[in-house]
């Protein structure tokens, strides 16, 4: 009578091997979402950049309107936030052109600027911080 007892009890709870695929299950998923989000992340810091480099459009534009050309590399974009000692004619100067200071590039890298005359060119480093001229993975914005 005992014996049967004993046979008619269901077992309960989880064994080790169905916890481990669970646990296996959850890795993996983990992985595929963690590898998605770093995905999106670098789109998204990529099209910040260029956004903000793009920004510098309409200040730049003013900037030239002003003085006749675009602020020199010497000057960089500084020139849009204060007057250039280097100007022919100060007076032409009405900045700042730019609200505030330019914030660093998504990677915390100055944004890279050489001009003069009638051209322009903005860039970032990119995410791997190298300079490459505005090739490679820079993020750059030309005018003229």
């Amino acid at each position: 009578m005992r014996r049967r007892k004993a046979e008619r009890r269901t077992r309960s709870g989880f064994t080790l091997m169905e916890v481990l695929l669970v646990l296996v299950i959850l890795v993996i998923l983990g992985g595929v979402v963690g590898v998605a989000i770093n995905s999106s992340r670098k789109r998204a810091f990529a099209s910040s950049a260029l956004v903000q480099l793009k920004s510098l459009k309409g200040p730049l534009e003013s900037f030239n309107l002003d003085i006749g050309s675009y602020p020199t590399s010497q000057q960089g974009l500084s020139a849009l936030r204060a007057a250039p000692a280097d100007l022919p004619n100060p007076a032409k100067w009405s900045g700042p052109y730019l609200s505030s200071e330019l914030e660093p590039d998504p990677w915390g890298n100055a944004y890279q600027y050489e001009g003069g005359g009638t051209q322009y060119r903005a860039w970032s480093f990119g995410p791997n911080g190298v300079n490459e001229q505005g090739g490679g993975d820079d993020i750059s914005v030309a005018g003229e």
